[in-house]
């Protein structure tokens, strides 16, 4: 679990990291470098949960072996299937990381939503429904890995 009294924002009881993976933690469908280290971390205090359209077809192989619960969405209405997934772990205990347009809804449902622009850009509406931007997935990664820069950023 991750915990954080933020002033201003509230408690944090965070037991789950809910992440897309196309263009959020991979670009052209390669992980990032050093991701694979940041979320084998991560995964010793958080439940990791994949949860992505594959626009690639690719994320079973770059996430192979990695410590995380892997979710390919299907069908349609994957913004309202990425929602439906956080709300099903308990969104007060999720923290979320996405940089589509599909993510704007689990960022919002999320206590906390983490926008990314990485190479394969933001959607505006990622943006507007976060509550931190960065500008990669391991930067975001890193906020989690030190929780007081997340709080010297909620605060207010």
């Amino acid at each position: 679990m991750l915990e954080l009294e933020i002033p201003g924002f509230g408690t944090v009881r965070a037991e789950h990291l809910v992440s897309d993976f196309t263009g959020t933690l991979s670009v052209d469908g390669k992980l990032l470098s050093g991701v694979e280290e940041q979320l084998a971390a991560l995964a010793k205090s958080l439940k990791i949960h994949v949860v992505t359209s594959d626009t690639l077809g690719v994320v079973r192989s770059e996430m192979k072996g990695l410590p995380c619960v892997l979710h390919i969405l299907s069908g349609t209405d994957h913004d309202l299937q990425k929602e439906e997934y956080v709300k099903k772990l308990d969104p007060g205990k999720v923290i979320a990381i996405g940089n589509g347009k599909n993510d704007r809804r689990m960022l919002k449902a999320a206590r906390i939503g983490i926008a990314v622009s990485g190479s394969e850009g933001c959607a505006v509406d990622a943006l507007l429904n976060a509550d931190i931007h960065v500008r990669s997935a391991g930067e975001g990664l890193d906020l989690l890995m030190h929780p007081n820069r997340v709080k010297a950023t909620l605060r207010y």
